[in-house]
């Protein structure tokens, strides 16, 4: 599968209105692998899981196929940055103590990229993906939201990104899994502060390119109605799913 930058030109909205992931979900990973020497963020986009890691992981090795989305990424003096695609990873062999992959395993060819996962692993090892579905926020809000996103923007989302609709269930996942925690994402958001976020959808940006024009622009008042003061600030909650898998058993059943 080669690079689809879908990300690149608006990298740095990217950074600015993305939600932030909870600090439990990377407490749990950090009890997983057998050490804590390095980590690697694949798909990194603006870097918010690698510096979440980096509290926990001597060095976090940060990849992303965008340069963009490095140059904007998110600093820490753990976290090397690198330019790079998820089935080339520029790690020495037997090196990594936790790959971790948040909302981008879809974009990713599997097959390539499991063989760097089983190639970089240190013994105790383990994999983590995770998603997150559609927002919620209240019933009217949500109405508006879920309008946008299958009647207007439906046929332009990537094909890669509907996977997430069924929480990664139906992508291969050759390691034997562990389970995880029921968590949540939440951020608490004026009106302007979601618009910035719904702005840097993939599917937004094929919209723009296909009809010069913003598809917010045919909900913004009814989103408007349903928010009331664009000022008022409201929860916004996301489900997160993770699949988890221990790497070692899986490099022996593929020898």
């Amino acid at each position: 599968m080669a690079f689809q930058d879908h990300f690149s030109a608006q990298a740095e909205r990217y950074t600015r209105f993305r939600p932030r992931y909870p600090r439990s979900l990377f407490e749990f990973l950090a009890t997983l692998p057998a050490n804590r020497e390095r980590a690697w963020d694949c798909g990194t986009g603006n870097g918010q899981a690698a510096v979440a890691l980096a509290e926990f992981f001597a060095e976090v090795v940060a990849t992303d196929p965008s340069a963009q989305q490095i140059v904007h990424a998110e600093q820490h003096p753990r976290v090397r940055y690198l330019v790079a695609v998820a089935e080339q990873a520029p790690l020495a062999d037997g090196s990594v103590d936790l790959v971790t992959v948040a909302q981008a395993l879809h974009w990713f060819d599997l097959e390539g990229f499991y063989a760097e996962v089983r190639r970089v692993a240190r013994p105790g090892g383990v994999l983590a993906a995770w998603g997150y579905e559609l927002l919620t926020i209240t019933p009217e809000i949500d109405q508006v939201v879920r309008h946008l996103y299958s009647d207007v923007l439906g046929k332009y989302w990537p094909p890669e990104r509907r996977v997430t609709e069924t929480r990664y269930a139906t992508v291969p996942f050759p390691f034997r899994e562990l389970p995880g925690p029921t968590l949540e994402m939440t951020a608490e958001w004026n009106l302007d502060e979601l618009v910035g976020y719904v702005g840097t959808w993939s599917s937004v940006q094929q919209y723009v390119k296909r009809h010069a024009a913003n598809p917010l622009s045919e909900v913004r008042d009814d989103l408007a109605a349903a928010w009331g003061s664009p000022e008022r600030v409201r929860r916004v909650t996301w489900p997160l799913f993770l699949r988890v898998g221990l790497i070692d058993e899986a490099r022996r059943r593929f020898r």
